[in-house]
């Protein structure tokens, strides 16, 4: 009797082990490791993931977008969710565009989820947001509507990435990233991915729009003069920089390298220059900024050549006038004509630390402070560097002295701004994506470089040098007056000043009372005429007469001088660059009084988005687009009646 109370004996304290084996497993996995098995079974039925937020636009100051980001979806379908697989079909072909056959061979292999990959456009998709089984899956894209317009400034976002890569893109990247979202997707055993908007976590937030200070046509004139001048010249490359002197904002910047190899970049802000002549109004502020020279001094102009002595045992420097003058010359004259013998010979009043410190004051060898990635500071060395009376000389003719074209177009709206130097800029707005506005730009004063009266003094042998006699003259317009001052300057290349290689230059303020505009014309080594008033001041010119004729860029006519607002007379006849004229398209219209008739609307469907543009401006209409590539159709339809300045829908796919 007792082997079997044991049997039994045993067999129950089996149980209770197994039992308390049960429960000890159940302890561990509900309790001790009850979030990590929650954890796993979560991720095996559903799928966290990344909500990309839409990147900000940038627009120029009139509203023209320069860069924004485009919405493109990738679609899937899951046929038995369909409510009605026929329709469904029907509609999912006429929206798309995708082959019947093709998609039919889908639906009848009998398959759970068809994928769709496009990518479509919101235009596409929208009649099928409210289809039951269909599953929008959105991505964005960047998309520069104006193609190359501003585009070394611009520049671009990171390969593969939505980050900012080059020029604003990376300025403005921690303005224009929006925050991305979270959303819970639902998974089948097929690992199909199913939308819950039950279980999102957090929607994505847009990124900021920033308007920048260009202004769209303006920066077409800028970019197709300078490329008419440098084809016309055979030059190397060449920059232009239009500023707004009582602001400090930069309405165009174009760049432009030909040399095979060339990299395209913006020269502008990254690629000193020797300025040459342009240089010597900032040496003549110095004279009158500490007195040492009046209106009434005179030096010798040496008949167009002197050998100038640098040092004590004799070593002299050759230095050469191409206009040859056989008596005294005053500081005007010596701007007028350009004069290198004259400047170096006043040169020598000054001591080294007071052109130093002019030099400084007008912002060069620093950086200008423009949201711009790279700038460079230039190139001004400190006055123990310098051998005194060879590097005053230089200075004074522009050598020894490496200055960009933005440092140079603010130096000279610090004259035109009466003596006051701003920081050149080039965001105007910062706004939402609501269109709140959340910073403005304010012109901000660096310092004062000099009084207004040596300021207007300035102005003064500016004008003297673009009238009859100066070297500016084929700048000058027929109705309104331009003040400037021509540069030629010697290229330096591989540690020395190559023969028969010119950096070509011209620096005006427009108009001469009450300026608005100062513009910088560089051309690097053109072939023929190298000097600056044979070759940057005619396209100058030609810059600043279409600009007038566009009626639309950046001036405000009721500014210019009264009685000066007649036509434009048509340019000497020249054999430079302005030969060829530049088309000047409109973009934004804004209305004038008399534009009241209504305008038709053209046809566009089938044109990139580009030609669509310029028709629509050309008509005196703004274009709203949605989607990109080639244009569908338009609201109002081709041939109808509008409003000069109404909005035409652009639809594009």
């Amino acid at each position: 009797m007792a082997k079997p109370a044991a049997r039994i004996a045993v067999i129950q304290a089996g149980f209770a082990l197994g039992v308390l084996a049960l429960l000890t497993r159940a302890v561990q996995l509900q309790i001790v490791e009850g979030e990590d098995w929650k954890k796993l079974a979560e991720s095996s039925r559903t799928e966290r993931r990344v909500l990309p937020a839409r990147r900000g636009a940038l627009y120029d100051r009139n509203g023209v977008p320069l860069a924004v980001t485009q919405e493109f979806y990738h679609v899937g379908i899951a046929p038995n969710e369909l409510d009605d697989p026929a329709a469904a079909f029907r509609r999912i072909v006429r929206s798309l565009r995708v082959s019947p056959a093709a998609l039919d061979r889908e639906f009848r292999a009998g398959k759970r989820w068809i994928y769709l990959h496009g990518p479509f456009n919101a235009t596409q998709v929208q009649p099928l947001r409210s289809l039951a089984g269909v599953h929008l899956e959105g991505s964005f894209q960047r998309f520069y509507p104006s193609r190359e317009l501003a585009r070394p400034i611009i520049g671009g976002l990171q390969p593969d990435r939505a980050a900012g890569g080059a020029g604003l893109e990376l300025a403005f990247d921690s303005i224009l990233t929006g925050r991305p979202g979270v959303a819970v997707l639902l998974k089948d055993r097929a690992g199909h991915r199913y939308d819950s908007p039950s279980r999102e976590v957090r929607d994505p937030v847009p990124g900021n729009e920033v308007v920048l200070t260009i202004d769209a046509e303006l920066q077409e004139i800028a970019e197709r003069g300078l490329a008419d001048a440098l084809e016309e010249m055979k030059a190397e490359g060449g920059d232009v920089v239009f500023l707004d002197p009582k602001t400090g904002e930069l309405l165009a910047l174009a760049s432009r390298q030909v040399v095979p190899g060339a990299v395209p970049r913006a020269s502008t802000f990254t690629d000193p220059f020797e300025p040459g002549s342009t240089a010597k109004l900032f040496t003549a502020a110095a004279f009158l900024r500490y007195g040492v020279v009046d209106s009434t001094d005179t030096v010798f102009g040496e008949r167009g050549s002197w050998a100038m002595p640098v040092n004590r045992h004799g070593r002299t420097r050759p230095i050469h006038d191409v206009h040859a003058h056989m008596g005294n010359l005053t500081l005007a004259e010596a701007i007028r004509t350009s004069s290198n013998i004259a400047m170096a010979k006043f040169s020598l009043r000054l001591t080294p630390e007071q052109q130093y410190e002019t030099l400084r004051d007008f912002g060069f060898g620093t950086p200008t402070g423009a949201e711009f990635p790279s700038e460079s500071r230039g190139q001004l060395a400190p006055p123990h560097r310098w051998q005194s009376m060879y590097t005053r000389a230089s200075m004074a003719m522009g050598y020894e002295l490496g200055v960009t074209p933005v440092q140079l177009a603010a130096a000279y709206g610090a004259i035109a701004n009466d003596g006051i130097l701003l920081a050149p800029t080039l965001i105007r707005e910062v706004r939402d994506p609501a269109g709140k506005v959340l910073f403005r730009r304010e012109p901000e004063p660096v310092r004062r470089v000099v009084s207004p009266e040596i300021a207007g003094r300035l102005r003064q042998l500016l004008r003297g040098a673009v009238e009859e006699g100066g070297t500016g003259t084929e700048a000058q317009l027929a109705n309104y007056t331009v003040l400037g001052k021509t540069g030629t300057a010697r290229r330096y290349q591989d540690g020395g000043y190559v023969a028969g290689k010119y950096t070509s230059t011209f620096a005006a303020i427009f108009p001469a009372d009450d300026p608005q505009l100062v513009v910088i014309v560089k051309i690097d080594n053109p072939k023929g005429s190298y000097y600056g008033g044979h070759t940057a001041a005619p396209v100058t010119r030609t810059m600043l007469q279409q600009a007038l004729a566009s009626r639309r860029v950046a001036i405000d006519r009721g500014r210019l001088a009264p009685g000066a607002a007649g036509p434009l007379a048509a340019p000497a006849a020249t054999t430079g660059p302005t030969a060829r004229p530049i088309t000047v398209v409109s973009w934004p219209y804004k209305a004038s009084p008399r534009a009241s008739e209504p305008v038709t609307v053209p046809t566009v469907a089938g044109r990139s988005v580009r030609e669509a543009a310029l028709a629509l401006h050309r008509r005196g209409l703004r274009m709203s687009l949605h989607g990109m590539g080639r244009v569908v159709r338009t609201t109002p339809e081709a041939g109808a009646e509008a409003s000069p300045g109404a909005s035409v829908s652009v639809w594009a796919q």
